[in-house]
């Protein structure tokens, strides 16, 4: 259902995609309530019951993704925070072996992600992911999130992708739906962005996969046959 060979751009979401979700799911909810409950003198489930429906209201917005706003918001140093379980930052199965693979065979990789400034330089410092790809967008430089049908104009301005030779890839499905209404010519969801996690149902309508080694073979294979033809 994916064909490698007409691509020259992939857009890679990082959490959940490249990186394991499980630290953000932590953190946000475990983590951050149960430093919520020490600072103000509450159990962890009150906490819990306190922060999470503030977050879930902001759901789809650059608020939701901003550390920021919940250091303002919670009276917490979020950026903080998150450094103190900056141990559980971890790539996902296949993922370095897929991003090499990826460049060996001529393709651009941009990560496009929803994650703020100040949490994403904490995970390039740990994983070294910043190494592996050509470019790096995060929403906040442009002002709205993935979920906006914007977005896509705007990040084809900052970046010069041609969207019917792109792949988007994201564990978000909402995401991917705006990418795919946006025009981008192949989109491929992660079924399995948590490793803590039971696996997701698939997408209705668009192709998925739990692990990158699902898709190794068929890369190599379409990329070496593509290089192959004469221009």
């Amino acid at each position: 259902m994916l064909n490698w060979s007409t691509l020259d751009t992939l857009l890679l979401d990082m959490d959940g995609t490249l990186l394991d979700l499980h630290y953000d799911n932590h953190f946000w909810l475990e983590h951050l309530p149960a430093r919520y409950a020490q600072q103000y003198q509450l159990t962890p489930d009150q906490a819990r019951n306190h922060i999470l429906p503030m977050i879930q209201a902001e759901r789809g917005s650059l608020n939701w993704y901003c550390t920021d706003y919940w250091s303002e918001r919670l009276q917490l140093d979020v950026n903080a925070l998150k450094a103190e379980v900056g141990d559980r930052i971890a790539y996902r199965p296949h993922v370095e072996e897929f991003l090499d693979t990826a460049r060996q065979s001529g393709l651009r990789t941009v990560i496009v992600t929803n994650c703020h400034p100040d949490p994403l330089a904490l995970k390039l410092s740990r994983t070294g992911l910043d190494q592996k790809v050509d470019h790096i967008v995060s929403s906040h430089q442009l002002g709205k999130p993935k979920e906006d049908p914007s977005f896509w104009q705007d990040l084809a301005q900052a970046t010069h992708y041609q969207a019917d030779r792109a792949m988007m890839l994201d564990d978000s499905f909402p995401v991917l739906d705006s990418a795919n209404a946006a025009g981008i010519g192949q989109c491929l969801a992660i079924l399995a962005p948590d490793s803590r996690q039971p696996h997701r149902e698939r997408h209705p309508h668009l192709p998925g996969i739990h692990h990158f080694d699902e898709v190794l073979p068929e890369l190599r294979r379409q990329r070496q046959g593509h290089a192959g033809n004469p221009a």
